[in-house]
């Protein structure tokens, strides 16, 4: 690899950098070890707000032992719904060290599901974020018989309630110091009792195809996939974290909040999900980790903001990013870069990189992470020429995050990189599934035996994803083996592959390519409504709302221009022939998405057949 980075500063280090077998008895052994140094940051009223590691233990505490004063049990279930905030951290925390189970609930998860995830798990505390949270709580009590408090983070709104089962977090931490005087060392038994075989997490599915299932994860499953995070990435207690993605999702649980208290980072919480981007740029993470469609997200304004920048301007970027673009060639390809190159490349982040980094907030990170779900391998090489190293990696929830990284020295485009050294990964011979073994591997689901048995079959996770496997040992996913697409004619169709490069659009959102028993390839397009809107607007095309929007023959002939762009790098078979553009304006909260906001395959071609059948005429 080029030696135009010294990259000594992002190889990582195998040490044990903090003892402890659980994630509480890890949490108290850093309280000791970091006490006045700050772990998280949050802001309020337009102030950043710091919390050390010793006002982290000393709040912890307090709600861990009001939680214990409340007749909360070892191996007892608490949920938590809201929003990524340093009150999830503190009550994660609190649940844990009581030696109970910790379950999180997505935000933007209707009532029902409440309901159904709090009756699954046996949830008898449930926290919440605030009114709107409260009120889906309020709205399923009368079903949750095994619920016996709703702890609300903020009270704005609701001083005047008079619900006996609801208590605000701040009572609670009231009644955890009253606690403390009449039962010092109460919670150090509950903590040095936990075990590291004891189940520590619920970690819930998205759903996609029936009921959410409630992945299970212990103690020891959870302190050796953080311990093998610190294999794959080099973080420690000098830099800065930017946490906003769903904390009940496993990627920012364990590659966020449990590798921070590992390593020492610092937590930087964002306002709401609405202010990522400016937040961003506030904090300036030097470690970022994060979904493609976030790295889409940021691909797209700028190359928005490019189209309106001076004719001056839009030059020095176009050849500052192609010479950026000869050093990730070099880079990627393991040769050396000439000194003649590397002057230009200063040249270029002088007249407009680093300008481009700002304008995103990565001008501080060492290096990016993404993961999750699939990328565009020309989105990775385009943070590449910036400057930036992007490593991907591959897991799911029940690999308890990573299972695979790119390596620093090593990135190739389109690989989930070599199998960690933590766990063991294999093809099936017949399927080309990839099969996952190691202690970081999920107990099971709760409750469902029987998916158990079909997902865990003589040790080793069955993942559902395809892939292929190159003479370096590097891991490549083709797809879910569910989407695989068989055309009518008998050619098999990689879809995801052809939906990341239309996701490279600034246009473009999401995508669902169809076509299986079809005789050629149609697609289903969630637009980028704001990009669009833009577009609109600056070439006066006439709309009156959303689905106008999608239906100006100006828009239809934008998103052909893109596809037609796309279909030039695939074969004719594998090329889209229509498309649709879905008309209403979908959020979070609609059946259509996941709570990661990226389109239900199965659901989609299920709701809109009429559409699609249309596009076959």
């Amino acid at each position: 690899m080029s030696n135009l980075w010294d990259l000594s500063h992002i190889q990582p280090n195998e040490t044990i950098v903090l003892e402890g077998e659980t994630v509480p008895a890890m949490f108290w052994n850093a309280v000791a070890k970091r006490g006045p140094k700050v772990w998280m940051r949050q802001k309020d009223l337009g102030i950043w707000r710091s919390w050390t590691w010793a006002q982290t233990g000393e709040a912890v505490r307090e709600i861990a032992c009001g939680l214990i004063s409340l007749g909360f049990a070892p191996r007892d279930t608490a949920s938590i719904l809201s929003n990524t905030n340093i009150e999830w951290v503190l009550s994660d925390l609190a649940v844990l060290s009581c030696g109970g189970v910790a379950n999180g609930i997505y935000p933007t998860d209707a009532a029902s599901q409440v309901q159904y995830l709090c009756e699954d798990s046996a949830t008898s505390i449930l926290f919440v974020e605030d009114d709107e949270q409260l009120d889906k709580a309020l709205e399923v009590r009368g079903q949750l018989p095994r619920l016996r408090k709703i702890v609300v983070f903020d009270m704005e709104g609701l001083h005047d309630l008079n619900e006996p089962d609801v208590i605000s977090l701040e009572d609670l931490r009231v009644l955890g110091r009253q606690f403390l005087i009449a039962h010092a060392g109460e919670l150090e038994k509950r903590v040095a009792a936990t075990k590291p075989e004891d189940l520590a997490l619920l970690v819930y599915t998205s759903g996609t195809t029936g009921r959410p299932k409630g992945a299970m994860h212990s103690h020891r499953g959870l302190v050796y996939a953080v311990r093998g995070c610190n294999t794959l990435l080099a973080q420690n207690e000098t830099d800065e974290r930017i946490a906003f993605l769903p904390l009940c999702h496993i990627a920012e649980r364990v590659g966020g909040e449990y590798f921070a208290l590992y390593t020492g980072s610092m937590l930087n919480f964002v306002e709401n999900p609405e202010t990522v981007p400016e937040n961003v740029r506030e904090i300036a993470p030097t470690v970022f980790a994060a979904v493609p469609r976030v790295w889409e997200k940021f691909y797209s304004g700028v190359m928005i903001d490019l189209k309106e920048a001076s004719k001056l301007q839009q030059a020095a970027y176009a050849w500052s990013i192609a010479v950026g673009a000869q050093i990730a060639d070099k880079v990627l390809a393991g040769e050396p870069v000439a000194g003649l190159l590397k002057f230009k490349f200063t040249l270029a982040r002088w007249l407009a990189l680093n300008n481009v980094r700002k304008l995103i907030g990565i001008h501080r990170a060492r290096f990016l992470v993404t993961g999750a779900a699939p990328i565009s391998p020309d989105l990775v090489k385009w943070y590449l020429a910036l400057g930036v190293p992007m490593l991907e990696m591959w897991g799911m929830t029940e690999t308890c995050g990573p299972a695979t990284g790119v390596p620093a020295g090593r990135i190739k485009l389109g690989s989930i990189g070599p199998a960690a050294g933590f766990n063991e990964i294999r093809l099936d011979p017949a399927t080309r599934e990839i099969l996952v073994r190691g202690p970081n591997v999920f107990m099971g689901y709760l409750n469902q035996p029987e998916k158990t048995a079909e997902t865990l079959k003589d040790g080793w996770l069955h993942t559902g994803d395809v892939g292929t496997l190159d003479a370096d040992g590097f891991f490549r996913i083709t797809d879910r083996m569910k989407d695989i697409i068989i055309t009518a004619g008998g050619k098999n169709i990689t879809p995801s592959e052809i939906e990341n490069e239309l996701k490279f659009s600034p246009y473009i959102t999401d995508a669902v390519v169809i076509g299986d028993k079809k005789a050629y390839l149609t697609v289903i397009i969630m637009i980028d409504q704001e990009n669009v809107e833009k577009y609109a607007q600056d070439h006066d095309v006439p709309f009156s709302n959303y689905a106008s929007l999608t239906r100006a023959p100006e828009i239809q002939g934008l998103i052909q221009q893109e596809i037609d762009r796309v279909n030039r790098k695939f074969a004719r078979v594998e090329q889209v022939k229509k498309f649709f553009l879905l008309d209403t304006q979908l959020s979070a909260e609609d059946e259509e998405l996941t709570p990661t906001m990226k389109l239900k395959r199965k659901l989609v071609q299920q709701k809109y057949a009429p559409q699609i059948e249309a596009m076959y005429r």
